[in-house]
Order: C-alpha cells, then structure tokens, then sequence
C-alpha cells in the first residue's frame, strides 16, 4: 500500500489543519501556513488530503459528530472552539488510522445523504471532487461504488458540478428517470409531477421510462414529466434558471401563473393568482428570495393588479 509522505509530516498537517480550524481569519496564522504547504510538496499533499476528509464530515450523522465532541468534564473549553479542535483531531484519527489506501477506498465506496432546511443553501464536495449546490427544502441520498456515481435526488434542487471521470458515470436518479454524465455542469430540479433539467456546461443524457433519451449541449434543458417522458432539447437561460445561487429571481416575460409558482418555493405563507386574464399578464425582473414580499409590493407599480390579503395569511393577486 503506497504511504503518502511519513507520519511526522502527517502529524504537521493535522496540527496545521486544528490550528487553522480554529482561527480561520488569522492572516498571519495563514501566511505560516502557506509557507510550510510551499517549502515541500508533501505538506500540500498531507494537507489537502487532510481537507478531503473533514469535506467528507458533511456525510457523518450529527449525532455522531457531536458524540465525538463532548468535551472532558475536567478541562472545558468553549464549545465552538471545542467542536473545532475536536472534530479537527478526529480528521487526524482517520487519516492516521485508515491510511491513506483505506481513505482512497472510502472515496470510491461512499453513501451519505444530504438534506436542506426551507430557504438553507448548502454547498457540498464529494469525496470525487464534484460539487454540489443545493436549494433550500431540498434532499440527497449519494451512493459510489468503484463502477459508478450515483445521487438520487429525493425532493428540491441542486446545482452539479461533476469531476471528470471516464470510468465511473455520474447519474442523477429521480421519480420520473435520470441524468447520465461523466463530467460538467448541471441543474437538475424535481418538481411534484417534473424532473427539470438544465446544462451549463458540457454535456448530459437525460433518460425518462421510455426509449427516447434527451441528449442536453450547454445551454439546453428538458424535462421529464410524471409518465417519464422526455422533452426534446430546448434553449434555456441557465443563469437566471439558476439564480437561485446567488439569492435571486429573475422572470424574463414570464406569466403572473410562473412567478407565483417560482416565488411560493421561497415563502412560508401561500400565494396564488386570480385565473384567467391576470394570470397570463407577463413579468420580467430580478427580486430577492430572500424578501418575496418586497415583489408583492412592486407588482401594483408594474401591472394593472393588487394585493389581496386572505386572514389565513395567505396572498393572492387579483386585477385591480
């Protein structure tokens, strides 16, 4: 089994990675840093695994983590530091122990689950180096093996940004079918009776029950409907499908029906719109998910509607 570098300097790194941990905003603890990873590639090596594995923590149950970290009666600590330092040591303890062969078997052979609070964004990376970005209300199972990637997206929406790798594909599974890739950019979001799928970059397949597969270029998206039957490839705007990321709405001549679907995914309380004329009235404009009622109080400004106020604390908009 092939040793990266000695124990010695496996024990610098973690030393190094405890430290950092624990003042990550010391820019001079930083410069130290940065000149112990540059005086010998080993350094960089020992420690960048180090952060692979505390990346890997995201998948260990809370319950786990936080058993791990109760701090020894005797000799207390506050309990932020304490979580740090304990769960850096802890990073220390796997690498040491598993060496670095079993910590490369963990990363072909991994399961976890991930899940987001309503209106939570959470970014991720996997063992393989993929990233994930994940909307709020949202929730992930990931499963590798040493033939394939697999994610299966059980509720919400998640940005993925898939490591190269020509020998194990990485499938997105949901109710209605599955993305295949090896290695690009992609959204993929579930819906009630949908899958939406849109590319930023490179290349997918998006397979439905049936025997007609969608094959997705950057720029493109489709969609699965709740029979599994795949859209042919259409233009899409993936920067404002995907706005999301950046704590925004952007609508492009979209219908009243569209905005109220896309913004009720980031309010607690309903909203709904009248049926008919109002409905098909067209938006376009960037608001904040972060404050949907402040697009409740311009909408009066920009169409001919107004804000109907329910004692259910519900919304709706109606013509005005």
């Amino acid at each position: 089994m092939k040793q990266h570098g000695t124990d010695a300097v496996r024990e610098q790194a973690a030393a190094w990675f405890a430290r950092v941990q624990d003042a990550p905003r010391d820019a001079g603890l930083h410069t130290q840093l940065h000149a112990w990873l540059a005086s010998d590639e080993h350094h960089r090596e020992e420690y960048e695994h180090l952060c692979r594995v505390w990346q890997a923590a995201d998948f260990i149950p809370r319950q786990h983590l936080e058993a791990l970290c109760q701090p020894d009666p005797v000799q207390q600590l506050p309990r932020r530091r304490f979580m740090r330092q304990a769960l850096a040591a802890s990073v220390a303890v796997v690498a040491l122990g598993l060496g670095w062969g079993g910590w490369h078997h963990l990363q072909l052979n991994h399961q976890g689950s991930l899940q987001t609070a309503f209106n939570e964004r959470r970014q991720v990376e996997l063992p393989d180096g993929s990233h994930l970005e994940l909307n709020g209300s949202t929730q992930v199972q990931v499963k590798f093996s040493a033939g394939q990637r697999h994610v299966r997206l059980n509720a919400g929406e998640v940005m993925f940004s898939v490591a190269h790798d020509s020998n194990r594909p990485f499938v997105v599974d949901t109710a209605q079918g599955s993305v295949i890739v090896t290695g690009t950019r992609f959204d993929v979001r579930l819906d009630p009776a949908s899958t939406r799928v849109a590319v930023e970059q490179g290349s997918v397949r998006v397979q439905g029950k049936g025997d007609s597969p969608a094959l997705l270029t950057a720029g493109q998206g489709s969609h699965i409907d709740a029979q599994g039957l795949v859209a042919a490839p259409y233009a899409v705007n993936t920067g404002a499908m995907t706005a999301w990321r950046q704590d925004k709405l952007v609508f492009d001549n979209a219908t009243l029906a569209e905005v109220v679907a896309e913004t009720s995914r980031y309010r607690r309380q309903p909203l709904r719109v009248a049926p008919g004329k109002v409905a098909r009235l067209r938006l376009s404009g960037t608001f904040s998910t972060n404050d949907t009622d402040a697009l409740l109080r311009a909408l009066p400004s920009i169409l001919p509607v107004a804000i109907k106020a329910h004692e259910d604390g519900s919304s709706e908009i109606i013509a005005n």
